[in-house]
């Protein structure tokens, strides 16, 4: 260990030279110096960070354009779309309850026609903010959520069918 510290130590060119004269004075002089005070002030820069935030705010809150929606057609149609909504929501985690190896196709096509009929509805939710409150967009937004109960229930049953073969529905006894 001590022949590679040393060969460590020729090798290497070390500055050993004392410091020239004065060199502890001046450099005690300069720790003790009052240190002055920078010119630039960060506060102009908050200030204008702040200005620009607050008229981000007001411009995006003047310009945003309100989205009507099903729900702010009446209060009848608020209540509609809530229970389908609602409806859909737990059919679907019903659904999610049931995936399984057997059933992953079933399920992935039926959330699909989910996706699409969502897409669907963005449509007639454009539709009705550009056309106003017409019946026949109204009554689309209805059949759109219906058909998704629709796709749901069917789905359920099917599922059923795959878990339970032996249950025959409509069996009629004699």
């Amino acid at each position: 260990m001590e022949d590679k510290l040393q060969h460590f130590f020729s090798e290497n060119e070390f500055d050993f030279k004392e410091p020239n004269i004065g060199h502890l004075e001046r450099f005690e002089r300069k720790l003790n110096e009052p240190k002055q005070k920078q010119k630039t002030s960060w506060k102009w820069l908050s200030v204008a960070a702040s200005v620009v935030l607050v008229l981000g705010f007001w411009l995006g809150s003047n310009h945003q354009k309100r989205q009507l929606d099903l729900a702010d057609v009446s209060p009848k149609m608020q209540e509609v779309q809530n229970y389908f909504v609602s409806t859909i929501t737990e059919e679907t985690k019903t659904l999610e309850k049931y995936r399984s190896l057997e059933t992953e196709n079933i399920i992935e096509n039926a959330l699909n026609e989910l996706e699409e009929l969502e897409d669907n509805y963005k449509i007639f939710v454009e539709e009705l903010n550009k056309n106003g409150e017409h019946k026949r967009i109204i009554s689309a937004m209805i059949k759109n959520y219906q058909r998704r109960l629709e796709i749901l229930d069917n789905t359920l049953k099917q599922i059923d069918q795959i878990k339970n073969p032996n249950n025959i529905q409509n069996e009629t006894y004699i």
